[in-house]
């Protein structure tokens, strides 16, 4: 009985193998929808993506066209291949408005771009790219399902973007640069009022202020830890609980050390 079974599914896989290298094969492109659908539904989606590339040119207007440039589409994603999917997507959602997948290749197509985007220390235009699609899905369909989802990968992209301009500023006060952090810190804070990094912010600009008064000439000094002061009371005022308040409390206690000398 197990020889029979083995048989039976060895015959069965060569046919399949064997109908689809006709399907590729083939002019008829009844064929090689038939058989492509079948691919698709099977998950084998590469096979099918080959099917689908030698149909497109010429299923557009067909009756079942819609349905095959939707698993195009889709064979694409799931095959993560994000740049022909997104195109794909956005064709679809283009060519099919009365489609009842339109929300769906919408959304889709939109994530696409948020699979693209890279770590937050490289280029970001895939980044903004992916905002600015999920923010427009957003606004069209205000009602979709989609919607949670749609609104938590804007906020994390969001967040990616802020943490690159919060390290490009941090990286300035690690190389000792503290004019340049401190300008860098406050078009951060004024850029992003609600990011999460503002705690962290306001502490390196403390830190930035200080260091750049006690390494300034003598005339300066008096004046730039007064301002690094102000840099401490907006950090407490931000969080009187910060977890940088140790260290932001022994930077005031030797800002008012230093500035003793000024009041004699």
């Amino acid at each position: 009985m197990k020889k029979f079974l083995a048989l039976v599914a060895f015959v069965v896989f060569f046919s399949s193998c064997s109908d689809y290298q006709k399907a590729l094969k083939s002019e008829d492109v009844a064929v090689k929808f038939v058989q492509a659908s079948k691919m698709y539904d099977a998950g084998k989606y590469s096979k099918a993506i080959r099917l689908y590339e030698q149909m497109a040119p010429t299923f557009r207007g067909k009756p079942q066209a819609e349905k095959m440039f939707y698993e195009y589409s889709q064979s694409l994603y799931k095959t993560k291949q994000y740049y022909l999917a997104g195109y794909q997507f956005e064709s679809f959602a283009s060519s099919y408005p009365k489609s009842e997948k339109i929300q769906e290749a919408s959304f889709l197509g939109a994530k696409c771009f948020t699979q693209l985007s890279p770590t937050y220390s490289l280029d970001q235009t895939d980044t903004y790219k992916a905002i600015d699609k999920l923010q427009t899905f957003i606004d069209r369909y205000p009602e979709s399902t989609y919607l949670p989802e749609a609104n938590v990968m804007v906020k994390a992209l969001r967040e990616k973007i802020e943490k690159k301009f919060f390290e490009i500023a941090k990286q300035y006060n690690t190389i000792a640069d503290y004019k340049a952090s401190l300008i860098a810190l406050d078009n951060f804070i004024i850029n992003y009022p609600g990011t999460p990094y503002k705690e962290q912010a306001l502490y390196y600009k403390l830190d930035s202020s200080y260091k750049l008064a006690i390494n300034s000439i003598p005339s300066k000094v008096e004046e730039r830890l007064n301002v690094a002061k102000v840099a401490y009371n907006s950090l407490m005022k931000f969080n009187a609980n910060s977890e940088y308040k140790k260290q932001a409390d022994e930077m005031l206690a030797r800002i008012d050390n230093d500035l003793k000398q000024f009041s004699k």
